[in-house]
């Protein structure tokens, strides 16, 4: 049952490669009872233009420039709770699902799934129900019988790190220095020297090339990123 037309449920499209958001527009545009109001291509930018724009629903890829989709997500939830978030994700990865769901995603599809999902699942969480595409549901059941009281390993490494420091960590990931870090974030050279420090002093980590490996282990970064989007 979609909703009347007259009243579409608004959608924001976070996804940093240019083809695929591109696709997902024209796939959506087909729909009488969803209206995309708005396109992101890094993390900031999704979470900058949910504020702005207030889409009833964030469909989110996880791999995104700046700010993860994760960290992206978790932030959104804080700043603007009536905005269901819905991930849309290569990973297939237990632990990223158990972690979105854990930062406040409402679903979490894989990028093959079929467009009649998507929009079942966009139609689904702006209720309030949670979806999980056949696929996932199926793991993550099998999942949690084999071991009901196992965190996800990534939910265990990142619990400790602040929102903020996620940032820094994914900024440094990324090959940016300080003062560009500083300028992103809006704050000091200094404080992001501090947070760098707490950061290899958390995770045992000694050097910048070893964050850089924790971050793309961790699925916080990707070995490259884009940034396709103004």
């Amino acid at each position: 049952m979609t909703m009347n037309p007259m009243n579409p449920i608004t959608v924001l499209l976070a996804e940093d490669h240019t083809v695929v958001r591109e696709g997902l527009r024209k796939l959506l545009e087909a729909e009488a009872d969803i209206e995309v109001i708005g396109e992101a291509g890094t993390g900031r930018q999704a979470v900058d233009r949910t504020l702005k724009l207030r889409p009833d629903v964030v469909v989110m890829d996880i791999a995104m420039p700046m700010l993860n989709g994760l960290e992206a997500t978790r932030q959104i939830r804080q700043a603007s709770p009536d905005a269901k978030v819905l991930i849309l994700s290569a990973h297939s990865d237990e632990a990223y699902v158990e972690q979105a769901t854990a930062l406040g995603a409402a679903g979490y599809l894989l990028k093959q799934t079929s467009s009649d999902v998507l929009a079942t699942a966009i139609r689904e969480v702006h209720k309030g129900n949670t979806f999980f595409c056949p696929a996932m549901a199926k793991r993550l059941h099998s999942h949690y019988e084999q071991s009901p009281d196992r965190p996800g390993l990534r939910k265990k490494k990142q619990a400790c790190l602040s929102s903020r420091e996620m940032e820094v960590l994914q900024l440094i990931a990324e090959g940016q220095p300080n003062k560009q870090v500083a300028a992103e974030l809006g704050i000091s050279v200094k404080t992001v020297e501090k947070h760098r420090q707490s950061l290899m002093q958390k995770l045992g980590i000694h050097d910048t090339a070893g964050l850089t490996r924790y971050a793309i282990e961790a699925g916080i970064t990707e070995s490259s990123v884009q940034v396709t989007i103004n």
